[in-house]
């Protein structure tokens, strides 16, 4: 299912091809049909090999290339030289956004919704509940506390003065301007599995017309 990456991993991989030399050695990885060595790819970006090596690996660091060793003279054994460090794009995906947004959370949840209503014969938007609080109820459990949770899932959680949660953005923006009804249905129940995977109550999870926020807050555990 669904596992989010920190916003600072993110933000840490994209910067790691913001240097120009770094972006171009990348490039040539991509759109090589077969791992590349550092000396072909210096030669194709035209800088020295230790420049090369350099940037290659701090790709590798940040999870955007994969590595293999290998030999390209096709020899083996004594006098065959040592393998060749080569690179090849790594099968890791990164998207990132200002506010955050959570589309690949959505389309977990209503794939899995749909596999579920063929499985069972429910109707979509039951199996869509089922999912969504199942999911959300292990997200919970991962993170330990709800705060730990909303802020993974990119609701940015704010606490007022009365210990209400607010969450002042909507991981699902664009999907909820054209499909409300069904979108924040399964945010609700998304929000009340979450609650329920840090021992919470999921009833604190109350709906509410969103004002540029998330169409949901949770409630004070004052007895408000």
């Amino acid at each position: 299912m669904f596992v989010s990456e920190s916003r600072s991993e993110q933000v840490a991989a994209v910067a790691a091809i913001s240097d120009p030399q770094r972006r171009a050695l990348f490039d040539f990885v991509c759109r090589s049909e077969n791992a590349v060595s550092r000396e072909d790819a210096a030669k194709a970006v035209g800088v020295p090999r230790s420049t090369a090596a350099f940037h290659l690996d701090r790709l590798e660091e940040e999870g955007m290339l994969e590595t293999e060793f290998r030999r390209l003279s096709g020899r083996s054994g004594p006098g065959a030289g040592r393998p060749s460090k080569l690179y090849r794009r790594a099968a890791r995906e990164i998207s990132i956004s200002f506010p955050a947004r959570r589309y690949e959370l959505a389309g977990d949840l209503l794939a899995a919704a749909v596999e579920e209503s063929d499985r069972s014969g429910k109707p979509v938007r039951e199996a869509l509940t089922k999912v969504a609080v199942e999911t959300g109820r292990k997200i919970g459990e991962q993170s330990g506390k709800i705060e730990t949770a909303l802020e993974a899932c990119g609701y940015e959680p704010r606490n007022d003065a009365n210990g209400t949660i607010t969450l002042t953005n909507c991981p699902f923006h664009q999907l909820a301007q054209s499909h409300a009804e069904i979108i924040c249905h399964a945010n609700c129940a998304f929000l009340e599995g979450v609650a329920t995977g840090v021992g919470e109550d999921p009833k604190r999870v109350r709906f509410i017309s969103p004002a540029g926020g998330c169409c949901a807050e949770i409630s004070s555990t004052r007895g408000d």
